[in-house]
């Protein structure tokens, strides 16, 4: 990184300007104070000219290889890229000198996960796991009434992202190739797991429905996940793209109370329509999507506490600048690939797989 002015900002690379890229990295970056988006790497014409009208100076190159070439100019590189390439970008990147934040899933297997957090380490580099949904307004706001002690001793943690997209839409996602990691389970199914993790804790069994039912579909697009944390809660997820009606965004059954809410977080919608952080009221949900918390007698409705996606890049300036935590530990990420790994292994089986503590 470079030194030679501690206020001068961190020069970030982004690698892919995909959906990821363009709407869920580079307008957080660009929001961050003490972050510059320096370089974009796309090789497709409309999405430089996108990058190109969207971050005025951002310089636009067709390939990572650039990257390597240059990085005396990056402090920072952030890959949003196909699955297959996550971790084999990520190496690159660590043998040109440079510091990793890494998109879901951070890896293929646990395996190779392991392997980009050794090289990370040898090399004494940063390298962290891209989990934004950790500051969705639903994850903060249960956060908040658990340290409050609203709900008791949680028992049960209930969880949904769920999709109406009876149609294909083609693209890597949706091939069946192993390399590819495609499917549900490794997309969103990443971010239900990280966040069930995040709030209650190591897994030790898991149990997983894993199914194909659009016509055609070569990876599952309907996933139902049962996981027991070793603490005793239950987590159960669910995501799909069959999904007409959607159940409530979670549901968490406590030994006092219940809370549930039925409206998703507002980034996501907010960040598609080029919305930035930025803007007053970001991230504040409307009254009418806050959640309820019930004892089965009384019930009242609870504020919602704003989500914050700006807070990732925000803790990746300061890990950058003075050492600091990384926002999301890598480790987190092989806690997680393990879960997937296991979640295969139990639909292929339809029993439960019980996991090893490392």
């Amino acid at each position: 990184m470079n030194t030679s002015n501690e206020r001068a900002a961190i020069r970030v690379a982004l690698v892919g300007f995909g959906l990821g890229g363009a709407a869920f990295h580079a307008p957080l970056i660009a929001a961050t104070s003490g972050m510059r988006l320096t370089t974009v790497v796309t090789s497709n014409e409309t999405r430089r000219s996108t990058a190109l009208r969207e971050y005025p100076g951002v310089r636009v190159v067709d390939s990572a290889e650039w990257i390597w070439e240059h990085a005396s100019e990056h402090d920072l590189v952030v890959i949003t890229t196909p699955n297959r390439v996550h971790a084999s970008l990520a190496l690159e990147a660590f043998s040109a000198g440079l510091p990793v934040v890494l998109d879901k899933p951070f890896a293929r297997t646990a395996a190779e996960a392991r392997q980009v957090i050794d090289a990370a380490r040898t090399r004494k580099l940063q390298v962290a796991a891209y989990h934004p949904r950790r500051w969705d307004s639903e994850c903060l706001t249960l956060r908040r009434l658990i340290d409050e002690g609203a709900l008791g001793r949680v028992l049960r943690f209930e969880s949904r992202l769920e999709r109406w997209r009876p149609q294909l839409k083609g693209g890597w996602r949706e091939r069946g190739a192993v390399e590819e990691a495609g499917g549900l389970l490794y997309d969103l199914g990443s971010h239900l797991i990280d966040q069930a993790l995040h709030l209650f804790g190591p897994v030790q069994e898991v149990y997983a429905e894993l199914d194909r039912r659009r016509s055609g579909a070569e990876t599952d697009d309907d996933v139902f996940l049962a996981l027991t944390h070793i603490n005793g809660v239950r987590s159960h997820l669910w995501t799909s793209a069959m999904a007409a009606q959607r159940g409530p965004r979670v549901r968490v059954l406590g030994e006092r109370s219940a809370f549930v809410k039925h409206h998703a977080d507002i980034q996501e919608a907010a960040l598609r329509l080029g919305g930035r952080p930025t803007q007053a009221g970001w991230g504040e949900d409307p009254h009418e999507h806050w959640g309820t918390l019930t004892d089965g007698a009384t019930e009242q409705r609870v504020r919602s506490e704003p989500g914050a996606y700006q807070r990732f890049y925000e803790l990746m300036a300061a890990t950058l600048r003075t050492g600091a935590p990384a926002p999301v530990d890598a480790e987190d990420a092989v806690a997680g690939l393990e879960i997937i790994e296991a979640a295969q292994c139990s639909a292929a089986q339809r029993s439960v797989v019980t996991l090893v503590n490392r």
